[in-house]
């Protein structure tokens, strides 16, 4: 009986594994690439932000990624309130298959209104990231990436944005 079962677990088992197929990965043949980051916030005077920054790349090699990005964001508190749009270039060199150096461009549009002084401003931005970071694989061929990005033109008395420096956290499916 001993001899059965392990005679039969062997069977299955090579019979299970015969089904793995042998040839170029998924990941090999399609080139494109999907992603983007969520952000939400919370804070005092009934502050609430909402981000959502999806992505699609191209992988022109198997370490370099070249795509676009977009961004919307909105924000309100009791005094405020801010809708923001997007969208530009990106560039990913990624190397060791845990590291990525990023540069993307992004063009905003900005709508602003000051809810105590009913003061409405439209605004327009640019914004020139670089930065880079960790990757941890979460999937076959999806990854969560961590880091932090610089706005190379940010200007501190005249920008819309409160600072250059900016953590990033986000998802890539397609590597």
């Amino acid at each position: 009986m001993k001899k059965l079962f392990i005679s039969s677990l062997i069977l299955i088992s090579g019979l299970s594994f015969s089904q793995v197929s042998i040839g170029t990965p998924t990941a090999e043949t399609n080139k494109w690439t999907f992603g983007g980051g969520l952000g939400v916030g919370f804070g005092s005077n009934s502050y609430f932000n909402l981000q959502v920054a999806p992505r699609i790349g191209y992988r022109l090699t198997n370490d370099l990624e070249a795509g676009l990005i977009g961004s919307v964001s909105w924000q309100t508190s009791d005094f405020y309130k801010s809708t923001m749009f997007g969208f530009g270039p990106c560039v990913n060199y990624y190397f060791a298959r845990s590291f990525f150096v990023s540069g993307n461009l992004q063009h905003f549009f900005i709508n602003y209104e000051d809810k105590f002084y009913d003061f409405k401003n439209d605004q327009q931005e640019t914004a020139l990231y670089l930065g880079g970071g960790y990757m941890q694989q979460i999937g076959n061929n999806s990854f969560m990436q961590i880091g932090l990005m610089y706005n190379v033109l940010y200007k501190e008395n005249s920008s819309v944005f409160s600072g250059g420096l900016i953590p990033s956290v986000g998802f890539v499916v397609g590597l």
